[in-house]
């Protein structure tokens, strides 16, 4: 069985922590690899995986009481099982350390993805969003709020450290070592930064736009203005808008002069995913587009054209958002630069973004490049475009949406995966032939279809080889054939969905998913 198809498994053997060995626990890398009664008692007959209780990275009484009430609600052993192994994943295996800025009361929180000993800012804000349903203002140090206010200030350090990398090593007040990653010991990267602060320099928008989407949801829930003047949130934000203003830059001058970019990547690989064209400037963004570049996907893939629709969009909305807690706590200079920002970037993607097409009229392109260049696909990570709706850029009923969302779940989408086990978007992170579970969750998130949602739970519930964990990505033929046992997003994200269900759906939730997952597949 293949578990992952990229540098994940060189880092897996770093994760287990000082508190973890001191208690004997098992590294939950090798432990998500095997089967552990009690099992659900189903077809499907899952495995119990939660770690022993004195083994979780978190405890969370809240946590606990809403996996109780929900697991009450769902009627079928199977899927009542993933629930209860996923939603706690975050809190139960991923929070690596928690404590405090070295001379401060400032809380921070490592979050790991998984099976890397590395914080991504994409990851855990969305890590940290599973748990949003249940988070409420919360001044104590065993609180989500706390987690919340963690992960916020620790990306914010990141930020003013390295505005242009993805992923990070741990804090140094954390005690625990950095990790290496193999895969990027040979890239070349401008500005130059040291492994021991990151683990990775990708530059890719949705990462700021990940800060941003954490900062809304916690002062959305909490109202907690105050928090956001303590610390460095507000130099991280004015960090975050020179990025997105460096990254407008044309390649090409009006005089025809080539750019210098504040940014170059470029990586000794076999994969061309792995690197960018045009020795690390990637291919040519047109001048006047008003469209913020970005290096890298949200799969970590480089793009083909550097206008990447889904993470502008999930830029503007959570940068609009992000503006009224500059407002709140006395910004109203920074805010109104955020407000415009946002606003003319949702100019640039409706000029830009929305193409037409003969069979299904306006779309959205999942990448263009100012020219005649695009990019007519999605990709199952999210920023995606199937997840448009559910990051709040637009309204699910809106016409362009929908006709784009018609091609992304057909064949002519070119990574919409189909086979008699699971169909679904993937994308080039693990190749053709394998789809992704976390696409089928968005599908159902942005779905008002019964049949439609009930199909999709099937097929996620019937696929995940007896583990009772949501894999990476799936064979569509061979449910053994999977990507990564340990991943904690994919996991908080199918626990949110089941809240969200409970709650707008709860009789679907009464089903059984005890059946045949071969509907619904067109050969």
């Amino acid at each position: 069985m293949r578990y992952t198809a990229n540098m994940k498994t060189a880092a897996a053997t770093l994760l287990l922590s000082s508190s973890s060995l001191a208690m004997n626990c098992s590294d939950y890398y090798n432990y998500a690899l095997e089967p552990h009664g009690p099992y659900s008692g189903g077809v499907y007959n899952l495995s119990y995986m939660r770690p022993d209780p004195i083994c979780r990275t978190f405890n969370s009484s809240i946590v606990e009481s809403t996996l109780t009430s929900v697991s009450n609600n769902i009627s079928d052993p199977d899927l009542k099982r993933l629930f209860t192994n996923s939603y706690p994943s975050t809190v139960d295996t991923a929070i690596k350390w928690k404590g405090y800025a070295s001379g401060s009361d400032e809380e921070l929180t490592f979050v790991i993805t998984g099976d890397i000993n590395a914080m991504w800012l994409r990851d855990s804000a969305n890590q940290m969003q599973s748990y949003l349903p249940l988070l409420t203002a919360d001044n104590s140090s065993d609180s989500l709020a706390s987690l919340y206010r963690g992960v916020i200030n620790l990306q914010a350090r990141y930020i003013l450290l390295d505005p242009y990398c993805n992923s990070f090593q741990p804090p140094v007040e954390s005690g625990v070592s950095p990790s290496p990653n193999p895969s990027a010991s040979d890239d070349t990267v401008f500005p130059n930064y040291t492994n021991t602060s990151v683990f990775e320099c990708k530059y890719e928008l949705d990462s700021l736009a990940a800060f941003l989407e954490v900062s809304t949801n916690y002062y959305n829930a909490t109202q907690d203005a105050t928090f956001f003047k303590r610390y460095s949130w507000v130099q991280a934000i004015e960090t975050v808008l020179a990025v997105a203003e460096n990254m407008t830059v044309p390649t090409y001058q009006a005089d025809g002069n080539v750019s210098v970019l504040s940014y170059s990547f470029t990586r000794l690989t076999t994969r061309s995913s792995e690197t960018t064209e045009n020795s690390g400037l990637g291919n040519p963004l047109n001048n006047g587009t008003g469209l913020i570049r970005s290096f890298f996907r949200p799969s970590d893939d480089s793009t083909i054209f550097q206008g990447f629709i889904p993470a502008n969009m999930m830029f503007s909305r959570f940068l609009a958002s992000s503006a009224a807690i500059a407002d709140a706590i006395g910004e109203s200079g920074l805010g109104d630069r955020m407000s415009n920002m946002a606003c003319s970037l949702r100019t640039a993607i409706t000029n830009y973004g929305i193409v037409d097409t003969a069979a299904y009229g306006q779309i959205y392109a999942y990448e263009v490049d100012g020219y005649m260049g695009q990019n007519i696909m999605d990709d199952a990570n999210i920023p995606s475009l199937l997840a448009a709706p559910f990051f709040g850029y637009l309204d699910v009923n809106d016409l362009v949406y929908q006709n784009t969302r018609k091609l992304l779940l057909s064949a002519n989408n070119p990574y919409f995966m189909r086979g008699p086990q699971i169909s679904a978007i993937g994308g080039a992170h693990d190749g053709p032939g394998f789809a992704w579970p976390m696409a089928s969750i968005v599908r159902i998130l942005t779905s008002d279809d019964d049949a439609e949602i009930t199909q999709q739970l099937q097929e996620i519930v019937s696929t995940t080889d007896g583990l009772g964990l949501i894999h990476e990505s799936i064979n569509t033929f061979n449910v053994s054939d999977w990507t990564r046992q340990w991943f904690s997003w994919a996991n908080g994200l199918f626990g949110q969905m089941i809240l969200d269900l409970d709650d707008r759906k709860p009789y679907i939730l009464q089903q059984s998913f005890q059946g045949n997952v071969s509907v619904g597949y067109d050969g």
